[in-house]
């Protein structure tokens, strides 16, 4: 058994492999002998739990996993690692390795025969820093049955993904997050924990599922698109992003704008929840103009 905190063990290993780190693949491993633990513990796992990982890695995070959940489905992009983690991952017999791109992945199969069976679905990762929102979005608008999702991501992301909805921080990426999910920041990782050390320290968050949104827009679709267009211009009112992204006339916009109760000058970082399903809805009146 392999110690993946070892700086050395992982360099014999890695070279034993013939693997050298990809910077396209934002490879950064976990060498800190309490983070990964520290998460895995975060996630309240026991047998009757299913997990997903994502990016196996050479196994750090997957092998605290294992031995807390009853299964364990951990998928890897990169065909390089898959001989490192027969051999880190060796004896775990409830560990699956999957040569898979998440992005690509069919899920609902993938659990289907991997996790079945399991009373539970969460899923933790440590999640590449190039592609944090996608996966997190196609993770949470999709219907796979997960309750929990527990991330490591950049600091900064993580505070933007659980910003409060209106705060200074929040983005499209907050709302579309809050929509489906209460976020939790749990603890900071600095970037001394990896290898090879990033430029940037991370972040471990957390997201419960909601049973349904905080608000019921009259057209979800039409939700996101007014929420992309508002944020897109981050330094400009709400109502020049919507006009710009939507193709809406001005006055409409602004006539929205006042049927849901809003200065012309607001911001879209400054709206609540409800405040922008208020303005969807009188948007969604006027989306011919």
């Amino acid at each position: 058994m392999y110690d993946l905190t070892d700086i050395n063990q992982i360099k014999r290993l890695l070279n034993k492999n013939g693997f050298q780190f990809s910077k396209a693949l934002g490879q950064n491993f976990i060498i800190d002998p309490d983070v990964c633990p520290r998460m895995a513990e975060e996630a309240c796992l026991d047998e009757n739990t299913g997990v997903l990982e994502i990016g196996s890695g050479i196994g750090v995070l997957t092998v605290e996993l294992a031995r807390r959940a009853g299964k364990v489905l951990t998928t890897e992009l990169d065909t390089r690692l898959i001989p490192v983690l027969a051999d880190t991952l060796r004896g775990m017999d409830n560990v699956e390795v999957l040569n898979a791109d998440i992005m690509k992945l069919d899920i609902p199969r993938a659990i289907e025969q991997s996790l079945g069976g399991c009373g539970r679905l969460v899923v933790c990762a440590n999640l590449p820093y190039y592609i944090t929102s996608p996966i997190i979005m196609r993770l949470l608008e999709g219907d796979f049955g997960f309750t929990d999702y527990y991330f490591m991501v950049q600091k900064e992301a993580g505070e933007r993904l659980c910003a409060e909805v209106g705060s200074r921080k929040a983005g499209a990426v907050t709302v579309a997050v809050a929509y489906r999910a209460e976020s939790e920041l749990l603890f900071p990782v600095s970037r001394d924990c990896f290898l090879p050390a990033p430029k940037v320290d991370s972040q471990v968050i957390a997201l419960h599922r909601l049973e349904k949104p905080p608000v019921a827009p009259v057209d979800q679709t039409f939700f996101f698109d007014m929420i992309r267009a508002a944020f897109s211009q981050r330094r400009k009112t709400a109502a020049n992003g919507i006009s710009s992204g939507l193709g809406m006339q001005k006055q409409a916009v602004f006539d929205a704008l006042a049927e849901a109760g809003l200065a012309q000058s607001v911001r879209a970082e400054s709206l609540t929840m409800t405040q922008l399903s208020a303005l969807c809805d009188a948007l969604y009146k006027r989306r011919d103009s």
